[in-house]
């Protein structure tokens, strides 16, 4: 499997891009990426159906073996107490520090080395499995990644940098599949957060999807085989939506304008936290594993709902609540809104793990609180919220329209108009209310094989 990457010669014509895609060597990459994709992507199910196995039995199981009837109000405080003292300990003490800062954005900027991986998997797994308010996206982008290098340089110790390149793609691909709900979702995703484009798009896109439709299939098969559920984002009985009005319109400009100034609070918050927090890692990433937690209680014991609408992603979480939407009052979503925000800038800070699904959870349940009001309906409401809030946390705006119209089926094309006026706005709004850099930008190569993979989030 090699690939001449070589520059062209000075005063030499520039070589064809697509020269690669004709050749023998692509389409061993292509049989290759597509073998790669049945063990990433069965690794990647069964790290989501460990975190899953691991949250129930953290918060249900382990309670009532000690001898209690139902999972006790304090229950948290030790479960992010633990979760803290892991996360800590692993980016204090084992190589690549955990992978990712969630606080700095969604960002391919290395791929981590096969010494990093086993920090990378031990911190998101804690991180996830014990209630931090972060989701799985980020460290199986970058297990994906690394796991494929480290296989090709198995076989191959001298692979070629452009072969390299779309091998590490190929991975990112195929571990995140189905996890959003469409393996194109996914890889839509990869091609925005890392810039992906020109000559170089063609050659990682082939394989990465190639991979990742692999990578579909084996999780249907083995949703199938094992009975554990397929881990992808859904939602279930989503509510009729009519054409948007002229009051949907001005309400997606209110939603975005509202996305843009809490994703920027939570941004700039998680960065000044994350300062302090690197100054004394442990102890300060314990604290702020129980400060989570005791938002979580506080909600409870205020609405009379289930602490986990606060802790964990939000990913499971998200279609109950609007299934069961009627039962939340708007005092209710309110004080969830501000207890989950909170809790996702303490773990963005703190904790290692992905910005997507809280901040589709949070815009779902401000939407939701929204509909309340005159002139919005639910449907229309969630999903404005959800693009919006999307577009504010991830400044991936097209991404961020796909989320939130793919996600409710046949009734997203009815809304895809306001959710796009929503997501623009929260988008613009967003880069006018951050700071421009200090210096000139950088931008790496994308999908680099030294940078494919690792995302700082």
């Amino acid at each position: 499997m090699s690939v001449d990457s070589s520059p062209s010669t000075a005063g030499s014509p520039p070589r064809d891009p697509f020269a690669l895609v004709r050749s023998k060597d692509y389409v061993r990459l292509l049989v290759f990426a597509a073998v790669l994709g049945v063990p990433i992507s069965a690794a990647a199910y069964g790290f989501l159906a460990l975190i899953s196995e691991l949250q129930s039995l953290t918060y249900t199981h382990l309670p009532k073996g000690l001898g209690f009837e139902r999972t006790p109000p304090w229950w948290p405080l030790p479960l992010l107490g633990v979760a803290g003292l892991l996360v800590g300990a692993t980016i204090r003490y084992l190589p690549g520090a955990g992978g990712h800062r969630p606080a700095e954005g969604l960002a391919a900027t290395g791929a981590p080395t096969a010494s990093e991986l086993p920090g990378i998997f031990l911190a998101a797994l804690a991180t996830l499995a014990l209630g931090a308010v972060l989701g799985p996206e980020a460290p199986l982008i970058a297990l994906g990644s690394g796991l494929a290098i480290w296989v090709v340089r198995l076989v191959k110790r001298d692979i070629p940098k452009q072969a390299a390149q779309v091998t590490g793609a190929a991975g990112s691909f195929a571990a995140i599949s189905t996890l959003l709900g469409s393996p194109l979702l996914g890889a839509f995703l990869l091609m925005e957060a890392t810039g992906l484009g020109g000559p170089m798009l063609g050659l990682v896109l082939l394989p990465g999807l190639l991979a990742s439709g692999v990578g579909a299939l084996i999780f249907i098969g083995l949703d199938s085989w094992t009975g554990l559920g397929t881990y992808s984002l859904a939602l279930p009985d989503v509510p009729h939506a009519d054409a948007p009005d002229v009051s949907e319109f001005a309400w997606a400009l209110v939603i975005g304008l509202a996305a843009a100034l809490l994703g920027t609070a939570l941004r700039r918050g998680a960065l000044w936290l994350q300062r302090h927090v690197e100054e004394r890692r442990i102890r300060a990433t314990v604290v702020l594993g129980l400060l989570v937690a005791a938002l979580a209680i506080a909600y409870a014991e205020g609405t009379g709902k289930s602490a986990t609408d606060v802790l964990y992603s939000g990913q499971d979480a998200l279609g109950p609540l609007l299934t069961d939407s009627a039962d939340y009052s708007v005092g209710a979503l309110t004080l969830l809104v501000a207890c989950k925000a909170l809790a996702y800038c303490a773990s963005l800070s703190a904790f290692r793990g992905g910005p997507i699904f809280p901040a589709m959870f949070l815009g779902a349940a401000g939407g939701i609180a929204l509909s309340h009001l005159p002139g919005l309906d639910i449907t229309p409401g969630l999903a404005m919220g959800i693009g919006a809030m999307s577009a504010a946390m991830l400044r991936l705006p097209l991404t961020s329209v796909l989320l939130a119209t793919l996600l409710l089926g046949s009734h997203g094309l009815t809304v895809m108009p306001v959710v796009i006026v929503s997501v623009v706005v929260a988008y613009v709004a967003t880069l006018r209310l951050t700071p421009p850099p200090a210096g000139p930008p950088t931008l790496g190569t994308p999908m680099d094989p030294a940078s494919t993979g690792r995302t700082h989030t």
